[in-house]
């Protein structure tokens, strides 16, 4: 079963970085690069899961985020928080908004994959802090 993964995010070798490694593991990945992108996108058609970034011009992740949680139709789509946005009012800001898990940057693909994998298939939902640069 292929998967249809968005990431949202406004760095451009991150999202060719994710691209590639979801891409490489059999997933059909879109992109967004800000909040309102990312819902325009949703709207023509629910991803299976979501890598939302916070800090992104026009609408951040948080309120891309509330947006998607006060919808009938996109609440349950699975959101990974990956952001350097890594304190404690962040995190918790994330959490009281229904994401299914936080992964901080700088982060290694291999667990973003590992992570991404874990959620599609339903068995992770958690704080993942990972201090490894992006390879």
């Amino acid at each position: 079963m292929a998967c249809n993964v968005l990431v949202v995010d406004d760095h451009l070798p991150t999202v060719d970085l994710i691209r590639s490694a979801l891409e490489a593991e059999g997933m059909q990945v879109s992109t967004a690069d800000n909040g309102a992108e990312a819902l325009l996108s949703v709207s023509r058609g629910a991803p299976d899961l979501i890598i939302l970034d916070v800090m992104m011009p026009v609408m951040d992740g948080f309120q891309a985020l509330q947006v998607l949680q006060q919808s009938d139709e996109t609440k349950e789509i699975p959101v990974i928080m990956l952001t350097a946005k890594s304190g404690d009012r962040d995190v918790a800001h994330g959490w009281r908004w229904g994401v299914t898990s936080y992964l901080t940057k700088p982060f290694s693909i291999d667990s973003l994959v590992a992570l991404v994998r874990r959620v599609l298939e339903g068995t992770e939902a958690g704080l993942v802090a990972d201090e490894a640069e992006p390879k």
